[in-house]
């Protein structure tokens, strides 16, 4: 086992850019785009949040949304997905800084219903695992997701995550027990694929 490592820190050059995606800061300007799928009960059902309304997305533009870097555990980056052609605001993505001891983290995402089916999610996802393995120096990085939401697991799988638990009604989520499935990729097997 690695000792602790004090200089695991991310500053990304804003907008980090893929083949066709932009990945940004959120700014209240996309206050709208971010009310068009985050305020949806069918995009919230197996994450962890409610329907979002106004005042909770400028809260979060705010508060937690507005964070640029990551210098340390406890902070996560959340990252909008725009189109590069277009501007358009697709949906988000998140890396969470868990752990600088065992250098570890976690993904996320959520893209608006009208443009699921393009492999944004995908896109924009593996751009965080880059993000999170060569530029913070991670070792570990996850995505923990509801058994039942079947797009998720294959972006994850896509990714070349492989699945590592399946923890049986282990929470209680929005009024029921729910499966959680955990996907795990370590840093030597994100440069094997590269």
């Amino acid at each position: 086992m690695g000792g602790v490592v004090d200089d695991l820190s991310l500053h990304p050059k804003y907008p980090v850019r893929t083949e066709r995606l932009h990945l940004r800061p959120l700014t209240a300007a996309d206050t709208d785009a971010l009310l068009a799928y985050r305020s949806l009960p069918e995009v919230c059902r197996y994450v962890p949040f409610a329907p979002m309304d106004k005042a909770v997305i400028a809260d979060r533009l705010a508060g937690m949304w507005s964070v640029t870097t990551l210098t340390d555990e406890g902070q996560a980056l959340t990252l909008g997905i725009e189109l590069a052609t277009t501007g358009e605001l697709v949906g988000d993505v998140v890396l969470f800084f868990h752990s600088r001891a065992h250098r570890g983290g976690e993904i996320g995402y959520v893209v608006n219903p009208s443009f699921e089916g393009n492999g944004y999610a995908t896109e924009a996802a593996r751009a965080l695992l880059k993000l999170g393995f060569e530029d913070l120096g991670l070792h570990r990085i996850i995505g923990r997701i509801d058994e039942r939401n079947k797009p998720s697991a294959k972006v994850l799988r896509r990714l070349g995550m492989r699945e590592e638990a399946r923890l049986v009604r282990n929470e209680w989520f929005k009024g029921e027990w729910s499966t959680e499935l955990d996907f795990a990729m370590l840093a030597e097997e994100w440069q094997a694929q590269r």
